[in-house]
């Protein structure tokens, strides 16, 4: 089972040591621990939660694998944050924010990730209270947080700076970049999820959409 598990997670996010893995499966029982007292997941996804959640956060790392600095959006229980934190453990000088408003859930981030030495700063805070106070990344992230257009907005002051995007979608995600470009223009890659049917759509160059 472990050897599965562990050939699994380099298949989506490359090469990985095995004391990373060690840390992923440390985090996957801290957050089994919490969710028996706060609300992390929907309980439904618990039982599929290495697959689900871990492995479909961790193939972003393959998507961006020289960058160094990250953000995540509404972290809420650390995916794809969390995760993305653990990976980039033995990477020199690499480091991820990650935001979350909710303090149970931040505590639980704050707590687990420092206990397992991952270079992550966690901010207990509304996004749109981080701007002024968290430097522009080199991609910003963010999972089951709103549709596109919000998205953007609430990621803007760092993507209008040279950040790109790394979001996580499902099926009917056609429909949200349809309708983000009443507002924005971007220019857009998509690539398919490597653990499921969805997306995630690479974001670059955002400006706001202008009728002339």
């Amino acid at each position: 089972m472990t050897e599965g598990r562990f050939a699994a997670l380099q298949e989506v996010a490359g090469p990985v040591s095995r004391e990373t893995f060690v840390r992923l499966e440390a985090f996957e029982a801290a957050f089994r621990r919490w969710s028996a007292r706060i609300n992390l997941a929907a309980p439904s996804t618990l039982p599929h939660l290495w697959e689900r959640h871990i492995l479909d956060s961790a193939q972003l790392v393959c998507i961006a694998p020289e960058v160094r600095r990250w953000l995540d959006l509404g972290s809420g229980g650390g995916f794809p944050g969390a995760v993305v934190a653990i990976l980039l453990t033995d990477r020199a000088e690499a480091h991820i924010d990650l935001l979350e408003s909710n303090r149970k859930k931040a505590a639980f981030l704050q707590t687990t990730l420092a206990g397992l030495g991952a270079p992550a700063t966690v901010h207990a805070r509304r996004i749109e209270d981080c701007y002024a106070t968290v430097p522009t990344p080199e991609i910003v992230t963010a999972r089951a947080l709103a549709p596109l257009g919000r998205l953007l907005e609430l990621a803007e002051p760092w993507l209008i700076q040279g950040a790109r995007a790394l979001f996580h979608k499902g099926r009917d995600y056609r429909r949200e970049v349809e309708e983000s470009g009443d507002a924005w223009q971007f220019d857009l890659v998509e690539h398919s999820e490597s653990t499921g049917d969805g997306v995630i759509l690479e974001i670059n160059d955002l400006r706001r959409f202008s009728r002339r």
